[in-house]
């Protein structure tokens, strides 16, 4: 038969039918692979298509003792008219496909958060008429088609990493965070940086230079070719070359680093490559000291949702990581009440 006879109208955001749980049965048996299946059941996805075999499969005795797993459409439909009778009233989020599909897409290929999505889709225009809590329950019910769990960001672990040893603080004549003025702690004064590195994988000699504005969240990330204190200044001096002298002395008043090898050229840091003159004031955090560069750990989380550890920088392209700083600083963030880094800086009058 051809698979032409098995097309029906597409239910995008709808359970399956009993019927089309026969057709999914019949098809498996055929050998098809889960894409091929969800195009001929009105255009469902593949991944939609997995998760109701796994539902629906059960296990077989053969006429020799043995068994096998086999998907059974009278079996699966039995599980969804159960779980129907005991999920209450009706949802919340109703027929609001718009945001259904809004958030699938945004949580799924975007990497947002539930929160995130939530605001995103409220600033274009999408009716939101669920709460972020009614919407973690949908995630951990397994409500949606297209997302699970596994696809919000990295929970925090509550197991503390075992060091086999500790190694020795660098030390260096450097000016200690403590000498920094407290009314920068506040994070009231636009201008004042924190400045980290992350690297990939062992042996590998791509490095990102992350800098993070404490105010206002704002992200700049560079690709350098390695972590030392040449590179490091190396850039600092091209990003001073791009704004111009008096603007980058006017955005970055001050930077604060970890005592990591690659930041302890201070006197290059602060040095200005086209006067000579002092540009910036670099400040360090003490030793085994993360928190005191809150605002760096948390973008490099963010970054971690694209390059996770142990990848090679290297074989990362620049203009993706452009995009990624893009992102950072167009996220909608819980801090600013839903706004990004970029639209509170247009509203201050902030540009670079």
């Amino acid at each position: 038969m051809s698979h032409l006879n098995y097309i029906i109208k597409s239910r995008k955001g709808q359970h399956l039918k009993y019927e089309e749980r026969i057709k999914l049965e019949a098809l498996l048996k055929a050998k098809l692979s889960y894409d091929e299946i969800g195009a001929i059941l009105g255009g469902r996805s593949g991944r939609t298509i997995r998760r109701e075999v796994k539902r629906g499969t059960v296990t077989l005795l053969k006429s020799d003792l043995t068994t096998r797993e086999e998907y059974s459409a009278d079996v699966a439909q039995k599980l969804h008219d159960e779980l129907g009778r005991h999920k209450g009233p009706n949802l919340k989020i109703g027929n609001n496909f718009a945001l259904v599909e809004h958030i699938e897409n945004k949580i799924g290929n975007e990497k947002y958060s539930p929160y995130s999505a939530l605001e995103d889709a409220k600033q274009n225009g999408i009716e939101v008429n669920i709460c972020l809590k009614t919407l973690y329950n949908y995630i951990d019910s397994g409500l949606f088609l297209n997302i699970t769990n596994k696809d919000l960001p990295v929970k925090k672990k509550d197991k503390k990493r075992d060091y086999d040893h500790v190694r020795r603080a660098q030390t260096h004549n450097g000016t200690s965070i403590s000498e920094r003025p407290k009314e920068i702690e506040n994070r009231a004064d636009f201008g004042h940086w924190e400045l980290d590195t992350v690297v990939g994988g062992k042996g590998t000699l791509g490095v990102l230079l992350v800098m993070t504005e404490r105010s206002l969240n704002l992200e700049i990330i560079r690709k350098i070719e390695s972590k030392s204190q040449e590179c490091v200044v190396k850039e600092l001096d091209k990003l001073e070359r791009k704004l111009g002298s008096g603007k980058f002395k006017s955005i970055f008043k001050t930077i604060t680093c970890d005592n990591g090898c690659e930041n302890l050229d201070q006197e290059g840091m602060e040095r200005s490559a086209i006067t000579k003159g002092q540009r910036t004031k670099v400040y360090y955090a003490h030793p085994y000291s993360s928190w005191e560069r809150g605002s760096n750990e948390c973008a490099n989380k963010l970054i971690r949702r694209f390059i996770p550890k142990g990848a090679d920088i290297s074989k990362y392209s620049r203009k993706f990581i452009r995009y990624i700083e893009h992102w950072i600083n167009n996220y909608p963030r819980k801090m600013f009440g839903g706004f990004s880094s970029y639209q509170l800086a247009n509203a201050v009058g902030v540009n670079f």
